[in-house]
């Protein structure tokens, strides 16, 4: 995988595209060889491997805003608030939520749910984004609209990008 570069996985369900993506992020090990970043083995997750998965991973009391403002103030606690609420904002714009800032996550459909998940993760500035369908629980408009989304984003910052989709379509229309 090059930098920048979308690699799509479709396959039967059982056949390991999951497995594949945890072994890269770092949240399981192969049971036999390695898998290596720009030449060193993983060994267990890291900001430089973002992972958006399938069920938003959000908290439903919270603000799309406060969902994103989670992750930036977890990861840079130091920053002032001010520059936190910039960094919220600029990524809520990036994927089209400044008008739902402010709407629980119960108040927003799934897309935008996953737009949420998309702008937190986002802020790390990963080098890598795997996805593990995140198509799967929406319509079909919608899950083309995150996709193209995810695709876009991936190669504006020059992320490589690695996502599994049951939709065929999908994996031939956004891989490279």
């Amino acid at each position: 995988l090059q930098q920048g570069e979308t690699i799509g996985l479709v396959g039967a369900s059982g056949c390991g595209k999951s497995t594949l993506l945890n072994t890269v992020s770092g949240f399981a090990k192969p049971t036999r060889g390695q898998v290596l970043l720009k030449g060193a083995p993983i060994k267990r997750p890291g900001p430089d491997r973002m992972v958006v998965f399938q069920g938003y991973a959000l908290l439903p009391w919270l603000s799309a805003y406060d969902n994103v403002y989670l992750g930036i103030d977890s990861v840079k606690p130091e920053l002032p608030e001010r520059q936190k609420r910039e960094i919220v904002m600029e990524h809520l714009e990036l994927v089209g939520l400044t008008a739902a800032a402010d709407k629980t996550i119960t108040q927003i459909s799934g897309g935008m749910k996953q737009r949420v998940a998309i702008a937190r993760m986002l802020m790390q500035r990963p080098e890598l984004i795997l996805a593990d369908e995140p198509d799967a629980s929406l319509d079909p408009q919608s899950g083309e609209d995150v996709m193209r989304l995810l695709s876009d984003l991936a190669r504006q910052q020059g992320i490589s990008l690695i996502f599994v989709s049951h939709r065929l379509e999908h994996t031939l229309q956004f891989s490279d």
